[in-house]
């Protein structure tokens, strides 16, 4: 399954997001956002099924925030399963 997902309340912009038939990320883009920070999430979660990402990255704050990039991948990741 691909979704496309539109952060709420981060400086990224747009996630892309691929998980297999199995519930196992395969492949994660963020456009905008801390591009460093954010390569690393993406290449950490790859290869993790997706119900372990979403535990691991939700609540996560940045800041002042009340949320963050990590949080908003658990949010995505919670779209494509359907939860």
């Amino acid at each position: 399954m691909h979704i496309d997902y539109e952060p709420q309340g981060v400086c990224s912009r747009l996630m892309s997001v691929d998980v297999d038939a199995e519930g196992i990320v395969t492949d994660v883009k963020v456009m905008g956002g801390c591009h460093g920070n954010l390569q690393g999430i993406c290449a950490l979660v790859k290869g993790r099924p997706a119900a372990e990402v979403i535990d691991t990255l939700r609540g996560i704050r940045c800041r002042d925030k009340l949320t963050s990039c990590p949080d908003q991948l658990a949010c995505a990741l919670s779209k494509a399963l359907g939860k």
